[in-house]
């Protein structure tokens, strides 16, 4: 889990830090000249405004994490039982089991699909609706 999220991480910061710079400034200054604290303009102003990259930011770094085969092989290993990833168990058992091989093959495959029909507005600009 550790080396999925030290791999995953610069996906998530560079999504959110590109929806943080996105916001209006104004915005946030216009609830302030109204009298809201800045906890206040940050809840309702800002997060609501930032949460698409938050989701994204989010998606991307689970799916590099999920992919992620290098580093969990180096850091963590495996120890059947107690650490058992996709992508290593399926090229575990592409010799000694190969219908298991594929069968783990078509979960990642389904799970990539998923995720890529869940963010298909992302790439078309917003043309296709969610």
């Amino acid at each position: 889990a550790l080396a999925g999220a030290v791999m995953g991480f610069p996906l998530m910061v560079r999504s959110i830090r590109l929806s943080i710079e996105a916001v209006d400034l104004r915005l946030e200054q216009a609830a302030g000249t109204l009298g809201a604290s800045p906890r206040w303009v940050f809840a309702v102003v800002t997060l609501p405004l930032i949460l698409p990259g938050l989701l994204a930011g989010a998606i991307l770094a689970f799916a590099e994490a999920l992919g992620e085969f290098g580093a969990t092989i180096t850091f963590a290993g495996r120890i059947q039982g107690r650490i058992e990833m996709l992508p290593l168990a399926v090229s575990l058992e592409i010799a000694g089991r190969p219908e298991l091989a594929v069968a783990l093959s078509l979960a990642l495959l389904a799970i990539s699909v998923v995720v890529l029909v869940s963010l298909r507005g992302r790439w078309l600009g917003g043309a296709a609706t969610a």
